[in-house]
């Protein structure tokens, strides 16, 4: 009996060998003419979700369009990649497929060792931290959080980071106690940095770099202690 998710994903694969051999358009492209294409999809699955309804599955069916999409980009690349003799597909499934493994030591336990006892997630998530730093020879869990993102997703990213090390930035005094209320209030920042010449982009990225800058050295000093 044929598996037919992996019978789906052949198809796609010897699909994207045809269009690289027969295709003009598809054969002249490169990862860097991809980028923007890229960037495009991926905004477009986050619409997707934000549009479906999860309890019901109502557009699910969009959802499912996108991610296609997306997954043609992944391998698309993946088959230039192989034009250029870097890396295959195999090749990444293979790579992600040992990185979960590595990172799930307590569903995946090391040879010669039982499996863990049921952890709580804050504890895997710290364990998923240091094993990310040890796998990729990084000295702080805030390496390899993308520079380039937007400032809000930065500072989502810097703030989630910090809690694992049991570090947060402190709150201002508000009543929020809705999503809608945060959304509102985020609003009206926006607003007042209009009103008063700031650039809000700019001004959260600065406070974030502080902000990390002053968590790198408790998280040094942290690590000293042990």
């Amino acid at each position: 009996m044929t598996d037919k998710r992996t019978d789906s994903l052949e198809r796609l694969i010897v699909l994207m060998d045809q269009l690289r051999l027969e295709c003009p358009w598809d054969a002249k492209q490169t990862h860097t003419s991809l980028r923007s294409h890229l960037l495009e999809e991926t905004y477009e699955v986050l619409e997707a979700l934000d549009a479906m309804d999860e309890e019901t599955g109502e557009g699910s069916e969009h959802l499912q369009e996108e991610l296609g999409d997306l997954l043609l980009h992944i391998v698309f690349h993946a088959r230039i990649a192989e034009d250029l003799e870097q890396f295959t597909l195999e090749d990444v499934a293979t790579q992600i497929t040992e990185k979960l493994i590595h990172r799930h030591p307590h569903v995946f336990p090391p040879e010669g060792e039982d499996s863990e006892e049921p952890v709580d997630v804050e504890r895997m998530a710290s364990t998923w931290e240091q094993i990310k730093k040890k796998e990729k020879n990084r000295s702080s869990v805030f390496d390899g959080i993308p520079a380039a993102l937007p400032s809000l997703a930065r500072a989502s990213k810097v703030v989630r980071k910090s809690s694992i090390l049991g570090f947060s930035p402190s709150l201002p005094d508000l009543r929020l106690e809705t999503e809608e209320d945060l959304g509102e209030t985020l609003l009206g920042l926006v607003e007042w940095a209009r009103q008063h010449d700031v650039d809000p982009e700019g001004a959260l990225r600065v406070t974030v770099e502080q902000y990390v800058t002053k968590m790198r050295v408790l998280e040094q000093e942290n690590n000293s202690e042990f």
